[in-house]
């Protein structure tokens, strides 16, 4: 794509924010990325008893400084994730005015989620099968596009905005989607992440295609035995990289390129071979002009199911070669659980922050992983290292597959 000048303008990253259930910021989900740390735990939002699996990654939900106790209390829960990780990418790109209003209030949203605000739907409805009236706010508040106006009226915003409901996937392609407006010339600056809330819906629909791990999450293991349900909120502030400068702010790095490709084999399970994935990968490597001996660090998908993880171990042997070493690889959902729509966007701040730091995130709880990624496998303890290029690369139902390519700014 091309400018209204007619030359590709950069994009630049220069804000994230997180919240995970690791915690409520950037800096604590990161650090307990890196230290392996265990965040499941009993859930308590609703009535499990009859399921296989009875825990998630359950997060915490954190204050919102411009909003009192009762206007946030009216919130879904999906937007009191969204809101503070949304605040801390503005705040980081110094876009936001001491009151929580935003610099740039014609600054457009791209969001992702697969679950909105269901929670509230779930509300109406059990007050409607116990014979009472339930509230028709709640059903308001259940549709996606309502936590794109709590953004917008939380930090005064009156820009367009786009909700990707794209099942895994999601978080990903917001991202992308939103650096096509950027290199088309269409804006010069972007919010863009992804939000995601555990509902009892979801939750017990995974559970019972029997997916779910009563363990911990061992992604890329043999012994793997499913995947852990999590929730949060990850945003990135994408800037052409001549408005990110004019504004004398200096990027984290470049996001050079992304790719999408759909494989159209099954409704809940990936194509075996993995070719629509390898697809992605080299869409968004041929945006940058760049071969896959570039990327330096992998943040796979690597859900810990026994599909997935076989599919994407054949899609990046396919694709980096057998016995493979480079790019160093892991998959993050082993301390932050998957957290569906939201996960490309927090996966793609834990890719930012690898590049920016040369850390990488181990993998963790995988003492016997798949011959097929063995050697690429980040471990513990692995010294710093400097990298130019690191991937975020998702999986989704219905055969989505999304690659985000982010590249050294000097």
């Amino acid at each position: 794509m091309t400018s209204k000048r007619g030359a590709r303008s950069p994009v630049a990253v220069t804000g994230m924010g997180a919240v995970t259930a690791l915690g409520w910021d950037v800096s604590s989900s990161w650090k307990g990325v890196l230290e392996g740390a265990h965040p499941a735990r009993p859930v308590d939002l609703f009535e499990t008893e009859g399921c296989r699996c009875r825990s998630a990654a359950q997060a915490a939900i954190p204050p919102i400084p411009s909003l009192t106790s009762k206007e946030t209390r009216r919130l879904p829960r999906a937007s009191r994730f969204a809101i503070p990780a949304a605040w801390e990418a503005l705040a980081q790109a110094d876009l936001l005015i001491s009151n929580g209003r935003a610099k740039l209030p014609h600054t457009p949203l791209c969001l992702a989620t697969t679950g909105g605000g269901m929670e509230f739907g779930e509300r109406f409805l059990a007050e409607i099968l116990a014979g009472r009236k339930g509230h028709l706010r709640w059903v308001g508040r259940y549709q996606p596009e309502q936590q794109a106006l709590d953004l917008q009226r939380c930090f005064e915003l009156c820009g367009h905005s786009v909700v990707i409901a794209n099942s895994c996937s999601s978080g990903a392609d917001a991202l992308g989607y939103a650096a096509q407006l950027i290199w088309s010339g269409e804006a010069a600056c972007v919010l863009a992440g992804g939000f995601e809330a555990l509902t009892e819906t979801v939750f017990v629909g995974f559970d019972s295609l029997r997916i779910l791990t009563t363990e911990r999450c061992a992604p890329f293991d043999r012994g793997r035995s499913g995947l852990l349900l999590g929730e949060g909120a990850g945003f990135l502030v994408l800037e052409s990289l001549e408005h990110a400068l004019s504004r004398r702010t200096r990027p984290f790095c470049l996001l050079t390129g992304y790719g999408q490709a759909t494989d159209l084999c099954h409704l809940t399970q990936p194509s075996p071979d993995g070719g629509a994935l390898c697809q992605a990968m080299e869409s968004a490597l041929a945006q940058a002009k760049l071969s896959s001996e570039a990327v330096g660090y992998l943040n796979a998908h690597g859900t810990g199911t026994a599909l997935n993880d076989e599919a994407e171990a054949r899609a990046y042997s396919r694709f980096f070669g057998a016995g493979w070493q480079t790019p160093r690889m892991s998959s993050t959902k082993a301390t932050i659980g998957h957290a569906l729509g939201a996960a490309g966007a927090i996966e793609a701040v834990f890719s930012v922050l690898a590049l920016s730091t040369g850390r990488l995130p181990p993998q963790w709880n995988s003492p016997d992983p798949l011959p097929e990624v063995e050697q690429a496998l980040a471990r513990p303890l692995e010294a710093p290292r400097p990298l130019d290029h690191t991937m975020s690369v998702n999986v989704g139902f219905g055969g989505s597959n999304a690659a985000l390519l982010f590249s050294r700014y000097d």
